[in-house]
């Protein structure tokens, strides 16, 4: 099976550039932590192999579906497996990258506590997921999102100290987040009986993604300056706050 063809999965499509250029500032950040032994959990369309992977002595990626991006280079493996469990050995492992999946993880607890098993001791896990408060809708393919004291303590279960950072964007960011809310709320009236809540997730998987997609390229097509012009230095990490994007934490094993 070939990777899931969904906006979760991003990529490089102009429409995404939003999501995109916030990732990016993560796979960035994450280079400049790495090294050694390096295990990346949610490898998706790969843009961010050739980011880590010259930082690392061998970078080992997962993913449920194929993988894209560089997979060639020497210290590259990619694995496909379903997580958890990790199929590997304890202490393994220096570093785990794990970026926009723990949202997805059914037992999200067993999750951290196989990454901390895998990790050596005083290895680190670099995590990010979306913040709650911030989702302008109901997203039916996360189990469940965060805000910042309940990642935290989940993390705190399994890991001996965790540093609370979180992705926040400027002016030209946040302008876009605003015409995204208003299109978001234009959507939202149609839905009357407010099923997004009520209805099981899986079955709105799929009408979200289409919504999701078609609203995203609207974006594109009645504010293409702007979308496009959003960068990676647009974002910062700083302090978790309610504002932030994105949780970026690091947890020490």
């Amino acid at each position: 099976m070939g990777k899931l063809a969904t906006a979760e999965r991003v990529s490089r499509d102009a429409s995404d550039n939003f999501v995109f250029q916030r990732s990016l500032l993560a796979y960035n950040r994450a280079a400049e932590i790495v090294s050694g032994d390096v295990l990346e959990i949610g490898t998706g369309t790969g843009y961010g192999i050739e980011l880590v992977a010259p930082h690392c002595d061998r970078f080992v990626t997962v993913d449920k579906y194929a993988a894209g991006g560089d997979r060639h280079a020497a210290n590259v493996e990619f694995r496909r497996m379903c997580v958890p469990p990790l199929g590997f050995g304890d202490e393994s492992f220096d570093f785990v990258i794990t970026f926009q999946v723990i949202e997805h993880i059914d037992d999200d607890a067993a999750f951290v506590r196989e990454i901390a098993r895998v990790l050596r001791p005083g290895g680190r896990m670099i995590l990010t997921t979306p913040n709650a408060p911030m989702s302008l809708t109901r997203n039916p393919w996360h189990v469940r999102e965060y805000r910042i004291d309940e990642l935290r303590r989940l993390l705190s279960e399994a890991f001996s100290a965790v540093e609370t950072h979180g992705v926040f964007g400027n002016e030209r960011v946040m302008e876009y987040y605003e015409h995204n809310r208003r299109s978001v709320e234009r959507i939202a009236r149609f839905d009357l009986f407010d099923l997004q809540h009520r209805l099981p997730r899986r079955l709105l998987q799929l009408p979200y993604d289409l919504l999701n997609r078609i609203n995203r390229r609207r974006l594109l097509r009645q504010n293409e300056a702007l979308t496009t012009s959003i960068r990676m230095d647009d974002y910062r990490i700083a302090p978790a706050a309610e504002g932030c994007f994105d949780l970026f934490f690091i947890a020490t094993k």
